[in-house]
C-alpha cells in the first residue's frame, strides 16, 4: 500500500458522511430539537418523552443559579437553637432537610435532617437535645456549576442538598437533587404539594394559601372573591404567567391587585405551585383592575 492510499479516509467513513448528508440527520442542538419536534408532530413522541428529552438537554447547558432557592428564600435553623425553638420552623415549612446557620447565613454550619429529630420524641429526652449530636456536614458548589455536573456528583455522593456559594464565598442560596430533576421530569410531588389531589387551594394557619397552579380561575374567583377574565385566562397560572411576562423560576415574587405571590414550584416550561398572601391594605376590586 502506497502513502497516498495509507493516508486517504476509510471507505466507510466516506460512506457514513454522504449518508448524514442525505438523510438530514441532525447537525447541532437546535436541529436536534426541531427533530424531536418533528417527531412529536407525527406522534412519534409522546409529549411527556418529548418534555423529558428537552430537559436532559437543558440541564447540560444550565448552571445552578437558574434554579437555585435564593438566599432570602432558605428557610434555616439557628445553630444554637434548642429543639422546642426550631420545631415551628421545621413544621411550618416541612421540609426535610434544613441548612444549620451561625450568626447570619452566610456562615452555614452543617445540614439538619428533621427524621434526626424523631428519636427525641421517641425517647421523651427533648431536654437533651445538642445540634452538635445531629449537625451533617454541609456540600458547598459555585453557582456557576453545570446542572447535569452536580447531578452526577449528587447521584455518587449520595447527597440530596448543596448550599450555593457566589464568587466572594458568600451563600447565594441552595439546590437539591429534586429541583434538578425537575428540570428534566417536570414537578414531582413533594413537601408543598397539597395532600388532597381534588383541593386546588389551601389556607394555612399562618394566613397563606398555597395554590395550585392548574386551579381554574372560576374556582380562584369563587374562593377570594375575585372576577378576574375566564375568557383571557383557564387557570390562574396562567394568569401569574402573564402578570410576569415570562415563565419564573422557583422563588419569584410578584405583587398585583389583592395578592403576594410566590412561586414554590416551577420548572423551565411552566409554573406548577404558588404560594399566596392577601394584601390587607387593597380592597377587593373587579377584573384585577
Amino acid at each position: 500500500m502506497n502513502d497516498k492510499s495509507r493516508n486517504a479516509p476509510p471507505l466507510r467513513n466516506w460512506l457514513e458522511r454522504l449518508s448524514l448528508a442525505f438523510t438530514g440527520e441532525p447537525r447541532d442542538r437546535a436541529q436536534l430539537i426541531d427533530l424531536l419536534r418533528s417527531a412529536h408532530q407525527r406522534e412519534i413522541l409522546d409529549p411527556d418523552a418529548l418534555g423529558m428529552i428537552e430537559g436532559v438537554l437543558q440541564v447540560a447547558e444550565m448552571q445552578v443559579r437558574d434554579i437555585m432557592v435564593p438566599r432570602a428564600q432558605m428557610d434555616v435553623v439557628r445553630g444554637d437553637g434548642q429543639l422546642m425553638d426550631i420545631l415551628p420552623v421545621i413544621t411550618e415549612s416541612a421540609h426535610s432537610r434544613f441548612p444549620v446557620v451561625g450568626d447570619s447565613r452566610d456562615e452555614v454550619l452543617g445540614i439538619l435532617l428533621a427524621k434526626d429529630l424523631l428519636r427525641y420524641f421517641v425517647d421523651g429526652n427533648t431536654e437533651d437535645f445538642d445540634m452538635r449530636d445531629v449537625l451533617r456536614p454541609a456540600v458547598f458548589v459555585p453557582e456557576s456549576k453545570r446542572l447535569n455536573v452536580l447531578l452526577k456528583e449528587f447521584r455518587n455522593s449520595r447527597n440530596h442538598m448543596a448550599i450555593v456559594v457566589d464568587e466572594y464565598g458568600g451563600v447565594a442560596g441552595l439546590v437539591t437533587i429534586e429541583d434538578v430533576l425537575e428540570q428534566i421530569v417536570g414537578e414531582i410531588d413533594d413537601e408543598h404539594d397539597i395532600e388532597d389531589y381534588l383541593t386546588h387551594i389551601m389556607r394555612h394557619p399562618s394566613g397563606r394559601y398555597t395554590v395550585k397552579a392548574l386551579t381554574p380561575i372560576d374556582e380562584f374567583n369563587q374562593y377570594f372573591s375575585t372576577d378576574y377574565s375566564e375568557e383571557e385566562f383557564d387557570t390562574i397560572g396562567g394568569l401569574v404567567v402573564n402578570r410576569f411576562g415570562h415563565v419564573p423560576k422557583r422563588g419569584d415574587e410578584l405583587v398585583f391587585d389583592r395578592f403576594q405571590v410566590r412561586v414554590l414550584r416551577a420548572d423551565n416550561r411552566r409554573v406548577h405551585l404558588l404560594e399566596m398572601r392577601l394584601r390587607e391594605d387593597v380592597e377587593p376590586t373587579v377584573d384585577g383592575e
